[in-house]
């Protein structure tokens, strides 16, 4: 059976997306960390998921399934490991290191899509891939200067486009998801 559910991926990663460039530039460094702890859970826990069933069962045609599910198996475990991070009082530079290469890899799918015209809206796609990747590279830096208010904020911008971005693919996708599978039954039983 045919399963379609990146557009409830796309909206997760907008949310996981706002609530960083929130957190960079209200929460790092604040004295009250926990607050922080139940979005990043909430977000972590549904990419993870989703990322890893897409990763694991191919459930939509050809290569959307890397894209897609594994950037959000790395994007998931990110925000899990923050959540957990957070609660434990421990401090977030190795997540900023492992954010890096995931940065890296959001980067190399964002040019891919562009050049390979993966997507209807390639350019778009691609450059939000580019931006959450930039993130994503920038992310260990920002934390080891975490003082630097100038890069929390340009970090802080990148995220928001990048959240912009897939809020609109991500919204027009429910738009388009809804008619295409308006008339769809399960086969029968």
């Amino acid at each position: 059976m045919f399963i379609d559910y990146i557009s409830l991926m796309l909206i997760n990663l907008t949310a996981g997306l706002a609530l960083l460039a929130a957190y960079l530039y209200f929460g790092l460094g604040s004295s009250n960390q926990r607050r922080w702890i139940p979005g990043f859970g909430i977000v972590g826990a549904i990419a993870l998921l989703t990322g890893l069933h897409m990763t694991l069962t191919w459930p939509v045609p050809g290569s959307f399934n890397i894209a897609f599910g594994e950037t959000t198996v790395l994007f998931g475990i990110l925000f899990v490991g923050t959540s957990l991070t957070l609660a434990m009082g421990w401090e977030l530079l190795t997540l900023g290191i492992y954010g890096f290469f995931a940065g890296l890899v959001s980067l190399l799918i964002g040019v891919r899509i562009i050049n390979l015209g993966l997507t209807q809206i390639s350019l778009l796609a691609g450059t939000g891939f580019i931006l959450v990747g930039l993130g994503g590279v920038f992310a260990a830096p920002t934390l080891y200067i975490k003082e630097s208010r100038l890069l929390r904020t340009i970090g802080g911008i990148v995220l928001i486009a990048a959240a912009f971005v897939f809020a609109y693919i991500g919204l027009t996708a429910y738009w388009v998801h809804l008619a295409n599978f308006s008339t769809w039954q399960p086969l029968p039983g």
